[in-house]
């Protein structure tokens, strides 16, 4: 890869990034419990995917046993969601996008684990240093001790689909991909819904969305899950999972600056909350200063050679 398309690579990573911050502040803005705001948002990214395939007259088709590993892949990515829009419901959308963060953490351990290649310790260093960031802000946010924990469990399932997904896009179209995904995670969603009924929806199901909450799932299944999601997947054909999951850090950073604007007063946050971000966004800005610098001493090498 040439180091015009590795740049033109990161920029457009960081654009979708910058995307997928408005996330939490949809799933704010929409009143439907996260369990039906899932459904919906795979649901309607899933019928956008079909028309866009039958309009093309696209191939679709996969073998039984790639289509298994892609449904399975499309679980994962729901329980992610629904923990996700969870978190940002119980705590707020910073504190939600700060957990998140953990990400690059969990990626540091699993994708070596999962791909079986040796743990890389500079990875492993961000990631404590994202999880140090993360000391910081729980000691200052406690009181959103239970929100915080649900951002990290979905940071862990957001690594878990991303170092699969940076294997299954090697064999399948980034859109056969996110459709077949997308319908697996409205499947998982459609198949929570009576648990989240029995155990925990006092009110009874948020079934019927109100017409600014078509609006703004539209705009979410559209734009954040269809176009996005799938410029991702075809993005890890040339960015590993970990560097993926690192730059994808900088989401709660754009998404806290966004929710501090919309939401104001009820999004700002204690300074030792800000420094934490800070701490995580500093581990973002390491790992591709380190390649540069090692992929420039490399160069040299050869040259000299």
């Amino acid at each position: 890869m040439s180091e015009k398309t590795t740049v033109k690579d990161y920029l457009m990573l960081h654009f979708i990034v910058g995307i997928w911050s408005f996330t939490a502040i949809l799933g704010l803005l929409i009143s439907i419990a996260s369990i039906e705001l899932v459904f919906y948002r795979t649901l309607i990214a899933t019928a956008i995917l079909g028309l866009i395939f039958l309009w093309k007259k696209s191939s679709i088709r996969v073998s039984n046993i790639e289509l298994a590993k892609i449904i399975g892949t499309g679980f994962i990515i729901s329980i992610h969601w629904i923990l996700f829009f969870w978190a940002a419901r119980v705590s707020t959308a910073s504190v939600c996008l700060a957990g998140m963060a953990t990400t690059s953490l969990w990626t540091a351990f699993l994708e070596p684990l999962i791909n079986k290649k040796k743990i890389k310790a500079f990875e492993v260093f961000l990631g404590l240093l994202v999880i140090s960031g993360l000391y910081v802000i729980f000691r200052f946010e406690w009181g959103y001790w239970l929100g915080l924990s649900m951002a990290i469990c979905s940071a862990m399932m957001s690594a878990v689909f991303t170092v699969i997904n940076g294997r299954l896009t090697k064999r399948h179209s980034p859109y056969v991909l996110t459709f077949y995904e997308m319908l697996g995670a409205c499947v998982f969603a459609l198949l929570m819904l009576p648990v989240y009924a029995f155990f925990f929806a006092e009110n009874g199901l948020q079934l019927i969305p109100t017409p600014m909450d078509w609006l703004w799932l539209l705009l979410l299944s559209g734009v954040c899950t269809v176009y996005a999601f799938s410029v991702s997947v075809e993005l890890m054909r040339r960015i590993t999972a970990f560097a993926v999951n690192l730059t994808i850090n900088l989401e709660p950073v754009y998404g806290i600056i966004l929710a501090v604007l919309i939401f104001g007063e009820k999004e700002k946050m204690t300074g030792g909350f800000y420094l934490g971000t800070l701490i995580i966004l500093i581990s973002v800005l390491i790992y591709p200063i380190n390649n540069y610098i090692l992929k420039r001493r490399m160069a040299k090498r050869m040259l000299g050679t």
